[in-house]
């Protein structure tokens, strides 16, 4: 996985709509209604007071002079007529996009009135950057860049409706858009298969014979059966008519299980443990959707949502969308997560669990798993060390705690007969799963 590239230094336009307001804990309070003065009119009101001020306080007559000036062009500057309505209409494009990709907003205003001039105020929501402001007689586009996978609010835009000279004001509040940001998915091509295939059509050669494209032996032809490729050396060998066998071909059910009960963030490169967690999960989704097997996925947290296995691009595109809501339901602990819905296990399917292993909830539900018969793949996500200072002896006994308790949970894993597989970041997932290639893997069987 390639770093992001830095951002480019944002222009004066950028700075005058963000104002400071990026990515707040709550949106502003809604903006006035109805006219008042603008800054123009401020600054002409400000300099004819301070100059009345002077004159009655040093009882200089021509210090009236400068009261007046900003007077007379404060009353040569406002309007006949202020902006009575103004309606507005936003639309984002796209609605849906990948990591680094550009998100535009544009904003369309109509009005009554002569010309104005339009001034946006932008709060910023998480996950993205604002690169771009540009304002029109009637329009404003912003574009931004999508810096994190999720479901990103763009955030409330307060735009300031000036009449032509710039004395009265006018504010209106476009409400935020959403868009949904999708993960960049790993690199993966191998898709290990499960002991039991369903009965299912599909592209996996099964131990039972079938109408495949596999042979698995030759057998001699049965009246009313289709005479299909016969092999003619054991036919002349046997003086009977000899055809080849062939495997029957079934589809995989596969389900990929996302640990999202918490976020480690690695504190020497900044990588996220829940980022790289569901990157790794959509690219072995769409690896097994490639060969139009059915992929389903589960995810636990601070709530579990699971999406059934499906198959086709649309099915991709439906489990990306399931987990766009995970970094949302990162809450404290709630009974009954550890218990997963029946229906998104089906009989027979292999299941993927990428988890940094960081928190022990992850085990009670491996353990769920297992005594439901089904035996997990395990794919850990590094998640980095901790970070200890030099000489802090308490931090590097902790430290040593930490890579204990990692390793009591690998042990636990294996002794319990769950392969544990390590992922590394930026790397192929394929090398990850590299020891399953012997055979095939998981299956129906009670946990011992």
């Amino acid at each position: 996985m390639t770093a992001p590239a830095p951002a480019p230094p944002p222009d004066a336009g950028v700075v005058r709509a963000l104002e400071g307001r990026t990515a707040p804990a709550q949106p502003p309070p809604p903006p006035p209604g109805g006219p008042r003065p603008g800054e123009r009119t401020l600054r002409l009101l400000t300099v004819a007071v301070v100059a009345l001020s002077a004159a009655l306080l040093t009882g200089r007559a021509w210090l009236l002079a400068l009261a007046a000036a900003p007077l007379v062009l404060l009353a040569l500057a406002l309007p006949r007529a202020y902006v009575r309505r103004v309606e507005t209409t936003a639309t984002v494009e796209p609605g849906r996009c990948f990591e680094g990709d550009s998100v535009t907003l544009r904003i369309s205003v109509a009005y009554d009135g002569d010309a104005v001039r339009l001034d946006p105020g932008v709060t910023l929501g998480p996950g993205l950057r604002l690169d771009e402001v540009v304002v029109g007689p009637s329009t404003v586009t912003l574009r931004h860049t999508a810096l994190r996978w999720g479901r990103w609010s763009l955030g409330p835009v307060d735009l300031d409706v000036y009449d032509a000279g710039g004395t009265v004001r006018r504010t209106v509040r476009v409400e935020a858009l959403d868009v949904a940001v999708f993960p960049h998915a790993a690199q993966a091509r191998f898709t290990p298969i499960p002991v039991r295939l369903p009965q299912r059509l599909g592209e996996h050669a099964a131990p039972q014979a079938g109408e495949g494209v596999e042979v698995v032996g030759v057998g001699p032809w049965v009246p009313g059966e289709r005479q299909r490729r016969i092999h003619w050396p054991s036919t002349t060998r046997r003086g009977s008519v000899q055809l080849h066998r062939f495997a029957a071909e079934r589809a995989a059910d596969t389900v990929m299980l996302i640990d999202a009960f918490g976020d480690v963030v690695d504190p020497v490169t900044g990588l996220s443990s829940l980022d790289e967690t569901v990157r790794a999960a959509t690219g072995l989704a769409r690896a097994y959707l490639r060969t139009h097997d059915r992929v389903g996925v589960v995810s636990t947290g601070g709530t579990t949502r699971w999406l059934a296995p499906g198959t086709g691009d649309a099915a991709f595109y439906r489990i990306v969308e399931s987990v766009l809501d995970v970094r949302k339901d990162r809450r404290f602990d709630a009974p009954g997560l550890e218990r997963l819905p029946p229906p998104a296990l089906p009989e027979g399917a292999l299941v993927y669990v990428f988890t940094p292993l960081s928190d022990a909830r992850v085990l009670k539900v491996l353990r769920d798993l297992r005594s439901r018969g089904r035996r997990p793949v395990v794919v850990e996500i590094p998640s980095g060390d901790p970070r200890v200072e030099d000489g802090d002896e308490a931090g590097g006994l902790g430290l040593r705690l930490w890579h204990a308790d990692r390793d009591a949970m690998r042990f636990a894993l294996r002794d319990s007969g769950v392969p544990v597989l390590r992922h590394v970041v930026g790397e192929s997932l394929d090398l990850a799963l590299a020891p399953l290639s012997a055979g095939r893997v998981g299956g129906r069987g009670r946990a011992g």
